[in-house]
This record gives C-alpha cells, sequence and structure tokens, in this order.
C-alpha cells in the first residue's frame, strides 16, 4: 500500500536519481598521488584527441602497478555506477534487448529477484551472491558503510593514502611529477601526428616506472601494511563491480528462468501433464520431481505441519488423539490387547479364530521378536501392548517426517 502523505509533492517530478553520493566519497581519496591519477584518467576517457586505440595502449602502459594507479580503478567504479543509474549496463541487443534498460526496470527485476530465490531455493536471495547489495551496493554505499564491525573500504583506503601522502616519500613526489606532465602534454595535443605518438609513449612509460618506484619505496614496514590493504581494497572494488555487472546484465534471464520453473513446478498438479512432462524432461532431477510429485503430494498434511522439533511429540499426542489412540491402555484386558494385534499390519493373524486371546497376545509377541519364556499372561501383555502403542506412535513421526521432507526444499 503506498503511503499518501506527501505524494502530491512528488508525483509531477522526477527523482533525479544520481551516483552522486558515490562521487562525492571517492573525492575523499584523492590525496596526493591518487589526485593526479584520477585526474589522468578521466582525462584520458573524456579527450577528444586521442584515438580508442591510443587510448587503450596508454591505460595499459600505465596500469603496470594496479594499487598504485587508484585513478583507475576509482574511476571504473564511478562510470560503472553512472551505467546502472541510466541503464546502459545491460547492452542493446535487437532479440534479447531491443530498448535500453532503465534504472526503474533494474530496481524492479532486483525487488523480482528478492522474492523468487527464498521461494524456489529456501534461502534469502544473500545467500545466492542476489541481494539487493549484490546488484547495486556500490550506489548504496557499501564501500562507505559496514553492518558489522569491520572498517568500510574506502575508510581504509584513506587511512592508507594519507600515510602514505604523509610520509612525504621522494618516489611519492615523483610520481606526482611524472602525473603531471602526461596530462600537461595530454592536454596540449591538438591533432594527430608521429612526434606526439613518440612522446606519449615516453611519458607514459617514465610514469608507469614512477609506480613502480613508489610501489618498492612501499616495501618495508609501516608502508608495507598500506601497500597491502591497498592491494586488498582495490580487489574488493573490482570483485563487487564485477559481481554487480553480471548480476545485473543477466538479471532478466535469471527471472525468467526462474519464473519459467515456477510455472513448470506448478502443472505438474495435472496429472496428464505431469506424466507428459516426466517423459519429455531430459533433466533428471526434473523427471525424479515428476514422478514423485503424487507420492510426495500424499504426504503433505497440515496436521503433521510442526515448527521445531520440541512439537514434535505434542504433535504426535494430537494425531493420536484425533484418531482415537491409544484405543487399548489396560494391559489386563486380553480380550482388547489381541483384538489391537489383529489389526497390527506387522502381524501375521493367519489362523488367530482358532486361538485364545491369550495364544493370540502369546504369538504376537513372537511375532514381535518378544521375549516370551519365563513370563506370565499379564507381563507379556502389557510388554505386547507397550509395542502396539510405540508402533503407533512412529507411524505418525513417519507420516510427520515426510510431510516435513515434502514441504522442504531441495
Amino acid at each position: 500500500m503506498t503511503v499518501n502523505k506527501g505524494l502530491l509533492s512528488i508525483v509531477e517530478n522526477e527523482p533525479n536519481f544520481s551516483n552522486q553520493a558515490l562521487e562525492n566519497a571517492v573525492a575523499t581519496l584523492k590525496l596526493g598521488w591518487v589526485a593526479k591519477s584520477s585526474t589522468l584518467d578521466s582525462l584520458i576517457v573524456t579527450n577528444p584527441i586521442l584515438t580508442a586505440s591510443q587510448k587503450t595502449d596508454l591505460k595499459d602502459a600505465i596500469n603496470n602497478v594496479p594499487h598504485i594507479n587508484l585513478g583507475r580503478v576509482l574511476g571504473d567504479l564511478v562510470r560503472h555506477s553512472a551505467t546502472i543509474i541510466d541503464g546502459t549496463i545491460v547492452p542493446l541487443d535487437s532479440s534479447i534487448n531491443p530498448a535500453k534498460t532503465t534504472f526503474l526496470e533494474i530496481l524492479q527485476n532486483v525487488q523480482s529477484v528478492q522474492g523468487l530465490v527464498p521461494e524456489l531455493y529456501g534461502v534469502p536471495a544473500s545467500d545466492k551472491a542476489r541481494s539487493v547489495n549484490d546488484h547495486l551496493g556500490t550506489l548504496n554505499n557499501m564501500f562507505t558503510t559496514t553492518e558489522d564491525s569491520t572498517e568500510p573500504v574506502f575508510t581504509t583506503m584513506l587511512k592508507s593514502i594519507q600515510f602514505i601522502v604523509d610520509t612525504d616519500l621522494a618516489t611519492e613526489t615523483a610520481l606526482e611529477t611524472a602525473y603531471t606532465n602526461l596530462i600537461n602534454f595530454i592536454n596540449s595535443v591538438a591533432a594527430d601526428s608521429t612526434d606526439n605518438q613518440d612522446t606519449l609513449d615516453n611519458l607514459a612509460t617514465a610514469l608507469a616506472t614512477a609506480h613502480t618506484n613508489l610501489n618498492n619505496a612501499l616495501a618495508s614496514q609501516p608502508l608495507l601494511t598500506h601497500r597491502n590493504r591497498l592491494i586488498e581494497m582495490r580487489e574488493k572494488i573490482n570483485v563487487q563491480i564485477s559481481l554487480e555487472n553480471s548480476n545485473i546484465v543477466g538479471i532478466d534471464s535469471f527471472i525468467e528462468t526462474l519464473s519459467s520453473n515456477i510455472s513448470f513446478a506448478s502443472l505438474a498438479e495435472d496429472d496428464e501433464l505431469r506424466g507428459l512432462m516426466s517423459k519429455v524432461a531430459q533433466d533428471k532431477n526434473w523427471q525424479t520431481y515428476f514422478e514423485n510429485y503424487a507420492d510426495e503430494k500424499d504426504n503433505l498434511n497440515p496436521i503433521y505441519t510442526t515448527d521445531t522439533d520440541s512439537d514434535k511429540s505434542s504433535i504426535i499426542d494430537q494425531v493420536l488423539a484425533n484418531n482415537g489412540l491409544p484405543d487399548v491402555t489396560d494391559a489386563t484386558d486380553f480380550e482388547a490387547v489381541a483384538g489391537k494385534a489383529r489389526k497390527d499390519s506387522r502381524i501375521d493373524t493367519a489362523g488367530y479364530d482358532r486361538l485364545t486371546a491369550i495364544q493370540q497376545i502369546v504369538d504376537a509377541c513372537k511375532q514381535l521378536l518378544i521375549t516370551t519364556q519365563f513370563r506370565n499372561e499379564s507381563s507379556l501383555s502389557a510388554s505386547l501392548l507397550r509395542n502396539m502403542n510405540q508402533h503407533d506412535r512412529d507411524l505418525v513421526a513417519r507420516q510427520l517426517d515426510l510431510n516435513e521432507s515434502a514441504n522442504t526444499l531441495s
């Protein structure tokens, strides 16, 4: 149900969703060489003079130490999040996706997955790497906040970048200079030429060398700890980008598969269709599902449903009482005990009409492997009655297990 309060104030205005919060968070990391690295990364992407191949070659050349070239990963992160907002993260395809995907459609699809996964898998969507954050975490401040005691990715990165900058290493200063030289050159290029390419290559090589030099300067403590943290945090960012890209790009297909399987399963209610599907299904799991469906459905009974193991005994008592059991409680009533034995499916009662009640009890004890030697009639009757009453409980317990099994996703 939609909340009406405030609806009039928003109904004619666009939400104007953006990744500005992420961009603001990324901006806090732009200190020292990281600021220059980010400027260069943005410049390479937007420069109108450099060709696509030049840009690719340049980015490859200066990414020789990825955890030092942080402008690249931060730029990729911001650009990735922007494609979610504008929907371009999902490639256009003439048959599968002929029209541009919208942010609203992405949100609706993610919501659908949150319901479909628990229904079909019996676990939260997060257990299948399909939670909201598994699709949209980069937009949901996952790098600036955490739900546990761990430190956010950006907080760790900021501390390490700040520590390295504050150490005032000559190699860090030299790296900033190498960035500045390449930035200034790209900004000065007015047209493509061989001389420009040579200079571009030389400056890229110098920058790559400066990356290596700073990386080497961070090889001993306490700087090594911060270098390792930058490596770890960069990896977390890249893993998240890859996960979101995979989840969102494939979400239509994922939803279609789950929805279709729910529909196929519902068709199993029809006996004839179920028989047909069991014959044409090539997947062994589906064959088993269709073939066992009728038996498993017979096992379903709401009176056998229990939430916890502790309820099982009380459920058994309730079912027995509903069925008029135990129907015999007095072991000294030999006729009643013998009568119960004659109804026990485990006992062969052939010829019982020629036996007395006590003889029937003795024979039933022997068949159920109850010791009869040196025991009087009352003792035998009591043992047989306990055995038969326990059997009644075991049958109900078995039905409880079958009901639970039929109700359990597997």
